[in-house]
């Protein structure tokens, strides 16, 4: 058995049928031409490929052996992160209780198929900055290859908890991401046109007032853009699939005219009132509600809380009064699709069509914000506004059809959660797998064995 492992015919016809699978899979053949290369490793031995090693020496020195076990080592592993799974952490607390800030997961990406890198030019298990840097870039844009999706086990359904690129990252100001660019625009719009306004000034077109918003972020920031692959990875739950009609109503969401499904754990933030004392620290603690969470104003608390969990916590003595905090019908927020059409905010949209690959739309002066970004950024196109008259590639346009299909992402933790309803859809391009179990949890307002969570350690994702 032995000899037939050690034997360079086995190893190479081992070696072939995985490279022969994964050409297959990839789907380019042109990569058959460097199947000679696998041939002359294994067989004919032509060419020194392993220059760091001295050629003919049986025995290695350390250093070699170390440098031989590194390369491999980092070849295998990005082979793995980039077409089969990643770890990822869950920064901020969007999609409490099911994650939780801590919990470390992996990502499968061969669950909806692996992306082809739009940027294959790009330093190891970085990102999009170098490590130790905050602003150098860790790839190269020498090579930009367009979208491309391997086959996948299965295709996203309704209520997967899903990784993507975050679509409003195309544009960042460097070391100030958070808000996002785009956020930014609309702040400066709006300041400067409640200034006109205020002042008796005449009111402009909006493109007036983002042309100087853009003017007055790239003065005095430095802006730069990314690529789709190295765009903030971002994870929420799909509730609305292509082709789906979304409504909200008062935070209660609406799927094609039905009640969403119910989500264990969906939160939305509470006004619990006390008749003047105190609730204990230590209660709050054990149903999960961190510190960092809580808003007190004396008496009065503000929390995020399952309607399971608020209805525990209004049995407490001294707890008076629990309410869903909500933003009511017509009180307009700076969300999605961010117009005057639309007085829509967190807890009352819609109802709006999810666009869908094939799916064509009217295109006018009130329909235009719902699909502007899709046409222009996603998918490519020029889109200018010319006496009321919609142009796309120069060409005036009554009409849409899509080229991609797109998904409404949200949090769990509906009042804390920057999503879909602040960025609009994502596209199919953007999503990179599907969160699939975590591998470790650890609570930060706790220290050394008991900042483990150890009944989230191997927990599957639901």
């Amino acid at each position: 058995m032995k000899s037939i492992l050690r034997n360079k015919w086995f190893k190479f016809s081992i070696a072939l049928i995985i490279c022969l699978l994964m050409i297959v899979w990839v789907g380019n053949y042109w990569l058959l031409l460097g199947l000679p290369i696998l041939f002359d490793v294994y067989i004919s031995k032509k060419v020194h490929w392993a220059f760091w090693k001295k050629k003919g020496v049986a025995k290695q020195s350390a250093t070699v052996e170390w440098i031989d076990a590194i390369i491999f080592a980092v070849v295998a592993a990005t082979i793995i992160r980039m077409f089969f799974i990643e770890a990822y952490t869950i920064p901020t607390s969007s999609m409490e209780k099911s994650l939780l800030v801590g919990d470390y997961l992996f990502v499968s990406k061969v669950a909806y198929g692996p992306k082809i890198p739009n940027t294959p030019l790009s330093f190891p298990f970085a990102h999009h900055t170098m490590p130790t840097t905050t602003k150098t870039k860790s790839y190269l844009e020498w090579i930009n290859w367009p979208y491309k999706r391997l086959a996948g086990i299965t295709e996203i359904k309704r209520n997967d908890v899903v990784v993507f690129n975050f679509p409003a990252g195309d544009n960042i100001i460097v070391g100030q991401e958070n808000p996002d660019y785009y956020s930014r625009i609309r702040q400066i719009v709006n300041s400067i046109k409640g200034s006109d306004m205020k002042k008796g000034r005449q009111v402009q077109a909006d493109s007036y007032y983002k042309k100087i918003a853009r003017k007055h972020l790239a003065d005095n920031n430095e802006i730069s853009s990314r690529p789709v692959d190295k765009r903030e990875n971002y994870i929420k739950r799909c509730v609305a699939m292509p082709g789906d009609t979304i409504l909200s109503i008062d935070g209660q969401l609406f799927i094609n005219g039905k009640k969403q499904i119910k989500i264990e754990n969906l939160q939305y933030r509470f006004q619990v009132n006390t008749n003047g004392s105190l609730i204990n620290p230590r209660k709050l603690d054990e149903m999960h509600v961190t510190k960092s969470e809580i808003g007190q104003n004396g008496s009065t608390y503000s929390m995020p809380l399952s309607q399971e969990k608020a209805e525990q916590l209004g049995k407490l003595s001294n707890v008076s009064s629990i309410v869903k905090m909500t933003y009511n019908v017509g009180v307009p927020e700076d969300v999605f699709p961010f117009s005057d059409h639309y007085t829509w905010n967190r807890d009352n949209f819609g109802p709006l069509v999810i666009p869908q690959k094939g799916q064509s739309v009217k295109l006018n002066l009130e329909t235009l914000p719902l699909y502007e970004r899709a046409i222009n950024a996603y998918e490519e196109n020029s889109l200018s506004v010319k006496d009321s008259t919609i142009f796309i590639n120069g060409k005036a346009a009554d009409s849409y059809t899509f080229k991609m299909d797109y998904y409404w992402m949200m949090g769990d933790n509906r009042h804390m959660s920057a999503d879909s309803r602040y960025w609009g859809y994502v596209p199919e391009d953007h999503v990179v797998g599907k969160a699939s179990f975590i591998w470790l949890s650890l609570d930060k307002d706790k220290s050394a064995f008991s900042k483990i969570r150890w009944d989230r350690i191997f927990k599957w994702i639901h």
